[in-house]
């Protein structure tokens, strides 16, 4: 089966043009000014297939902690059956979709350091899972996914999610409705470098130890931040292969902050589950389809 590619830099408005999602399928919401702290974007996405068949979707990692609002049919990621309301923890590794019939819904992807506001728990406690919303919501996610069921348009039904999450911050109290500052300076450091500043300088820049700053990476970012460096270095790598169509990988991978080619091919293994030329093939196919 034809398995298609979804990236998302930090900078795309909707996905990045090695995607193969069709064209109209995203739609971005502008986030409202007392979510921004805690909300890096929230992206309404509809498609449909023929009925029988089924579409796989390699999505590469980015770090960040979902919620997922499903009004159609939930995909699905192995074998299990995707759920209604989702909460996806951070993860460093890559997820095969499958999507079915209509799949349509609502994803809040949020800022580092701020998921125990909106969770009620801090982001390592579900690191790499997929927990039903409900869970942590107390059923309250469920009957605000039956309310955009109802709402007249899209525009409607974001509004009702985004009064939601404020509704969360005002319930949670001062203290734990704040992002955590340190962890997403600390995240934010990171990813500027492109994972090359050293872990040590990032704790002293943020005025916390090496091991308070793993402690804060586990329970506020949900990964670790060696981890979240990894991310930021293979980033910045899938940022300069949209400047070189024909990339010499051995320069690349030095310029990109690896140690060397190997390192290079490894990491993408890793965190994407392909190889870099595998990911270039894709990614050349999946421009020539859409647009970003």
């Amino acid at each position: 089966m034809a398995e298609r590619l979804f990236l998302r830099l930090d900078e795309d408005p909707l996905h990045g043009r090695e995607s193969s999602t069709p064209a109209g399928t995203l739609r971005a919401f502008a986030v409202r000014a007392a979510l921004q702290a805690h909300v890096s974007h929230i992206l309404l996405y509809r498609e449909t297939f023929a009925h029988g068949h089924e579409v796989r979707e390699r999505v590469l990692p980015d770090g960040a902690v979902r919620l997922v609002f499903n009004l159609g049919d939930a995909p699905s990621a192995g074998e299990g059956a995707g759920q209604p309301v989702e909460a996806i923890g951070a993860s460093a590794a890559p997820v095969v979709v499958r999507m079915r019939r209509k799949v349509e819904g609502l994803s809040v992807t949020l800022r580092p350091g701020a998921a125990t506001a909106l969770l009620g728990v801090p982001a390592g406690e579900i690191a790499g899972q997929v927990v039903h919303l409900d869970r942590l919501w107390q059923g309250d996610a469920g009957r605000l996914l039956s309310r955009m069921a109802e709402a007249p348009d899209d525009a409607a039904r974001a509004a009702l999610l985004e009064a939601a999450l404020a509704q969360r911050l005002r319930d949670s109290g001062d203290e734990r409705g704040r992002v955590h500052a340190a962890a997403m300076h600390a995240a934010r450091l990171i990813s500027a470098s492109g994972g090359r500043q050293p872990l040590r300088d990032v704790a002293a820049a943020v005025g916390v130890g090496e091991r308070r700053l793993q402690q804060l990476f586990g329970a506020h970012v949900g990964l670790s931040p060696r981890t979240w460096a990894r991310l930021a270095r293979l980033h910045g790598c899938l940022r300069a292969l949209r400047l070189q169509p024909a990339p010499a990988w051995a320069n690349v991978a030095l310029e990109s902050g690896f140690y060397d080619q190997s390192h290079l091919v490894n990491e993408f293994r890793a965190l994407c589950g392909v190889t870099p030329t595998e990911f270039l093939g894709r990614a050349v196919s999946g421009s020539s389809k859409t647009a970003a």
